[in-house]
């Protein structure tokens, strides 16, 4: 729009430190390029980003946008405990800030947590063995995944406790019978962390068509030699960060205004 607004939202660039306005402008692009990958569930999960600074105040999404829609100024800065630290015409939802709350106030190198209700995602949560290595997608990420067992929709916030101990030292998760999990320094290594899990659960899923007696379980020996590996270099996320943002620049533009 002319006044730089965008669903009754007024731009926050120049408005906020240098430090929020990055904060928000990743965390824009993580959530559309979540709707890009078509991992997105109507308005019901949540990606956040912690805010620099002592405060723990984390940005959230404006409950009630789609996750195409929104915008660096469109989300919504919240404390711990789910309070609303800054002026704007949305609410958040609750269970967003149980989750989100938990492992930011947990885990410092949380800064940035990512929560989705993938189909695949939620069929592997489902499976009693969980992930499998089957795939070198899988072992890329398996020595990385915990596992949180179903309580009901996150609105307790009794289980924040819960949570943040099964998550543990991890960098993913299933949450049983719901959806995957994936947390980072930088958006780039929650993006690509998300990405690997769950392309690996897309490829469980179509693997497991052929019964399980029928999917090749990956040799221990290759699963020790991949886990090395990636203790050694990682996933690469630096390089694949900045391709992913022109590769959204291209698709679908304007989350950073």
């Amino acid at each position: 729009m002319a006044d730089g607004s965008v669903a009754g939202v007024a731009s926050l660039r120049g408005k906020v430190s240098p430090e929020e306005w990055q904060a928000r402008v990743d965390l824009a692009a993580l959530y559309r390029l979540v709707a890009m990958h078509g991992w997105d569930d109507l308005i019901y999960t949540h990606i956040s980003a912690r805010i620099p600074g002592p405060e723990h105040h984390f940005l959230i999404n404006p409950y009630g946008m789609l996750f195409e829609e929104i915008t660096a100024s469109s989300l919504v800065k919240i404390s711990l405990h789910g309070e609303i630290l800054q002026d704007t015409p949305y609410k958040v939802n609750k269970a967003g800030f149980v989750i989100h709350g938990a492992i930011h106030e947990a885990r410092e190198d949380a800064l940035f947590v990512m929560h989705l209700h993938s189909d695949q995602g939620v069929a592997v949560s489902a499976q009693k063995e969980g992930l499998l290595p089957i795939s070198q997608h899988a072992l890329i990420v398996q020595s990385q995944v915990a596992y949180h067992d179903y309580e009901g929709i996150a609105l307790n916030m009794a289980e924040r406790e819960r949570l943040a101990s099964d998550l543990g030292d991890k960098r993913l998760m299933l949450l049983r019978n719901h959806g995957t999990l994936s947390i980072g320094d930088t958006a780039g290594e929650c993006w690509v962390g998300m990405f690997f899990l769950e392309r690996a659960c897309k490829q469980q899923v179509m693997a497991l068509t052929a019964g399980r007696e029928n999917s090749l379980i990956a040799p221990q020996e290759a699963q020790d030699e991949v886990k090395r590996q990636m203790d050694r270099g990682g996933t690469g996320a630096r390089l694949a960060w900045p391709g992913c943002l022109r590769q959204l620049d291209r698709r679908l533009p304007g989350y950073d205004i």
